[in-house]
């Protein structure tokens, strides 16, 4: 195990963190009886103290319990935007010894056709602005009951500009005739209470999904010890506190919105100033009026907010924490900060895999475009991604990790499990497939990535999944996706596209509209690019990482 980095450990941190026996849930009932009228969440101004967090808490796992017989370790999905009624659902389902599998907001129809027929979830909450795309999976059977929650129920906007609201904050409440779905308040009047929670440390608490290098998506399988050792982890490196406040503007389906901007602020008895859209102008004006500690953020978010006019008379000296990940910060942008705010930004690095961060830039010295030291008991190593031979300083390599956090392995997919693995000095570290290096520090860096993987502003976005897509377009004969450069993304998605001789009129944007239509926006190509012939091998395998190679080649 490296040591290097013990030098530059955070004053008065010990580097070694012991995990909670004790079930995730159990930190927001304790977190309850210590500060009951403390308040949990603002939500366009609309407040929630952790009394009545709790409360609802239990009264929508007990509707689940008993009206809508969720058992222990059944999977209930989570298909809605950040609101109350997200951190809500997803204690309740833990309290009731189910299994969280958070969804993207941002799939469609199609795209969730997959995960519910793998995870065999029968029951899932559903954000009312979501419903028409869920709605189809009622009709065939996969789903079996829904709970459709209306996020204007927890907010009371009398601060802010009407334009600044996101029109899911706008909706009223619908009422549904299908016996099949049940309105959120009606969950809550129903004031049902559910059995004593019988969870242990080992049984499953959230799969989260990520995608597999063939398209497929992939459920991370994550026990609550593993979810409660970057919960606790996250909390001591960056000191939050029962009087931290905490901007939740980070999607709370992606693992590090969960754990950084959600988890660890219950945990300690923090506050969330919960964002369902990202608005910079919102962000600026809630961290002045709730004097916002901790902002977790990704590069594209901090980029948007420097940028904004008149940046510099705002008030932003509360801020004690910058920091978050998916994609490096430009230094520039990094100095903009610390010139505005005194605080230097803080990269971390992590995965589904890991529950977020395996690793942390230290608060008193972090180095920008860094992934930073590796946090609480873990063993980071850089091997020969072939030889599987541990790699030294300097070295470039794949990064493989051993942690508390590490996953228990893929939901139904135990040879992809198996591959995933390797056995170092007789514990079993996971391949990250990042190409890594550190230095003489033992501060880590990405170099690039043996995965074939698009990142775009902090989502991972698989082509081959994308060109699967593509290929159902009846004008498109051939494609193949790769990363290009963007300013603000950091990365985009392009296609290559060799059309169908007859189909020689359609265009790129209606091209991109058809696939709007059918895909997450980010996943979505932003450029097209017409070709006649495609790089082959001589067995007809695409080269792939030779378009992409000239794609960034244009940048240098």
């Amino acid at each position: 195990m490296l040591t290097k980095h013990f030098a530059f450990w955070p004053p008065l941190l010990p580097k070694t963190l012991t995990v909670p026996k004790t079930p995730v849930h159990d930190n927001l009932f304790v977190t309850a009886k210590r500060y009951p009228d403390k308040i949990a969440i603002i939500y366009y101004g609309g407040t929630l103290t952790y009394r009545q967090l709790a409360d609802e808490v239990e009264k929508v796992a007990g509707y689940l319990q008993k009206r809508l017989g969720v058992k222990r370790g059944d999977r209930v999905i989570i298909y809605m935007q950040n609101a109350p009624q997200f951190v809500i659902a997803c204690y309740a389902v833990l309290c009731a010894d189910a299994v969280v599998v958070p969804i993207n907001p941002m799939n469609k129809t199609g795209e969730l056709a997959y995960y519910l027929k793998d995870c065999g979830a029968e029951v899932a909450f559903v954000g009312q602005e979501l419903y028409k795309q869920a709605a189809p999976f009622l009709e065939n059977g996969d789903l079996k009951r829904m709970i459709v929650a209306c996020y204007s129920e927890y907010a009371r906007p009398t601060q802010e500009p009407d334009e600044l609201l996101p029109e899911e904050v706008k909706l009223t409440p619908v009422a549904f005739s299908d016996s099949r779905i049940v309105n959120w308040r009606d969950v809550i009047s129903s004031d049902l209470r559910p059995d004593q929670s019988r969870a242990k440390d080992d049984d499953i608490a959230t799969i989260p999904y990520t995608s597999g290098t063939t398209g497929k998506p992939k459920g991370c399988i994550h026990l609550h010890r593993t979810l409660q050792a970057n919960i606790f982890s996250a909390a001591v490196w960056v000191h939050l506190t029962s009087d931290s406040v905490v901007l939740t503007c980070l999607p709370l389906f992606h693992v590090t919105g969960m754990v950084h901007s959600m988890h660890s602020a219950i945990s300690c008895g923090g506050t969330m100033v919960i964002m369902t859209r990202w608005n910079r102008i919102l962000a600026a004006d809630w961290i002045e009026r709730y004097q916002v500690t901790h902002w977790t953020n990704i590069s594209t978010m901090l980029i948007d907010f420097l940028s904004q006019p008149h940046i510099s008379k705002r008030r932003l000296d509360s801020l004690v924490s910058v920091g978050g990940g998916g994609a490096s910060l430009p230094k520039a942008i990094g100095e903009k900060l610390e010139a505005l705010t005194g605080l230097r930004y803080m990269e971390g690095y992590g995965l589904t895999e890991t529950i977020a961060h395996t690793h942390f830039n230290p608060p008193g010295r972090p180095k920008l475009q860094c992934l930073g030291i590796p946090s609480f008991d873990v063993d980071a190593r850089i091997i020969d991604p072939d030889s599987k031979t541990e790699l030294k300083e300097g070295e470039e390599g794949e990064l493989v990790v051993h942690g508390p956090q590490v996953f228990a392995g893929y939901w139904r997919q135990p040879e992809e499990t198996e591959r995933s693995f390797i056995q170092l000095d007789g514990k079993r570290f996971f391949r990250t497939g990042d190409i890594a290096r550190y230095d003489e520090e033992g501060y880590f860096f990405i170099v690039d990535r043996l995965k074939r993987m698009i990142n775009v502003s902090g989502f991972k976005v698989w082509p081959t999944e994308v060109e699967s897509v593509l290929f159902h377009h009846p004008a498109i004969q051939q494609v193949c996706v790769v990363a290009t450069p963007d300013q603000r993304r950091g990365e985009t998605v392009k296609a290559f596209i060799i059309l169908k001789e007859e189909a020689d009129s359609i265009s790129p944007d209606e091209i991109i509209q058809w696939a709007k239509e059918r895909m997450a926006a980010y996943k979505c190509p932003r450029q097209i690019e017409f070709v006649k012939t495609l790089p082959m091998t001589s067995s007809g395998k695409i080269l792939w990482r030779e378009l992409q190679e000239k794609e960034f080649g244009k940048t240098t």
